[in-house]
């Protein structure tokens, strides 16, 4: 890997601070590579857009991001992003790989014993044609139950800053991903959303009772690692300080303090 390879950094790109979970699995992987963490706050929720805008706002801000920052690879870590904007992006930007992060159907339906599957996504991500196609593609014999949650992407956010977050609340919001029928019952819910990791003991702890919470972020992760030329000298170069950028301009304390204890550099 040349030096000036190394440099290039992945960049990590979320409507907010969810992505954070892909880049930490991202590291474990690519611990030699430098990452540059996009969180486009000013436009958070993603879920409450109308599509051809969302569209367009994220196309756009790309070309900036590749022209400042030449990545090596980009990785839309947001459900909603990748199931709406990620042919898009790969058309308009044809040089630069992108990872996208879909909800991850298709090994939900291969693990599953009851065939009782629900998603658990933004309403965005519930309303996708290429959420039904996955399902269509991969689980036709599943009963899959879509839950769109319109309000759990913020909760997420609040809890990782260490805000209170109220449980029956939480309660409600999961509670329709549970189902039962003829003695069997939902055994896998698929976290359709990459804030929601974060809630993922939160989750357990409130549920009816246990089930499997499918998070994709390694797999989104060695994806990225796949497309990524290797280091052929084994060594891990040196580089940059990793870094994240909020396109609101102002993160507040806490998201900087959070910042701060993933590695990263708000600038």
């Amino acid at each position: 890997m040349s030096e000036e390879t190394a440099d290039r950094p992945i960049i990590v790109f979320d409507s907010g601070i969810g992505g954070l979970t892909v880049l930490r699995e991202a590291r474990v992987l690519m611990p030699d590579r430098r990452f540059v963490y996009i969180a486009d706050d000013a436009g958070f929720p993603y879920g409450e857009w109308e599509e051809g805008a969302l569209c367009s706002r994220i196309v756009d801000m790309f070309a900036g991001l590749i022209a400042e920052h030449n990545p090596e690879i980009a990785i839309i870590a947001c459900n909603t992003a990748s199931t709406l904007v990620l042919d898009d992006l790969r058309k308009a930007y044809p040089a630069v790989p992108f990872v996208g992060t879909v909800p991850a159907i298709k090994p939900a339906a291969e693990r599953t014993s009851s065939g009782f599957v629900s998603v658990l996504a933004t309403p965005g991500t519930v309303k996708r044609a290429y959420t039904r196609d996955l399902i269509q593609s991969f689980a036709t014999k599943c009963h899959v139950r879509l839950v769109g949650s319109q309000n759990l992407a913020a909760m997420a956010e609040a809890h990782i800053r260490g805000d209170h977050i109220d449980d029956e609340a939480i309660r409600a919001e999961i509670a329709p991903c549970f189902y039962e029928n003829g003695g069997d019952r939902t055994d896998i819910v698929v976290l359709a959303c990459t804030h929601y990791p974060f809630l993922a003991n939160v989750f357990r702890r409130l549920a009816p009772w246990p089930v499997d919470w499918l998070d994709p972020a390694e797999a989104i992760a060695r994806r990225a690692l796949s497309l990524l030329k290797p280091n052929g000298t084994g060594a891990e170069p040196e580089h940059g300080d990793d870094i994240a950028i909020f396109t609101s301009g102002n993160p507040d304390f806490s998201t900087r303090r959070l910042m701060q204890g993933f590695g990263l550099a708000t600038v």
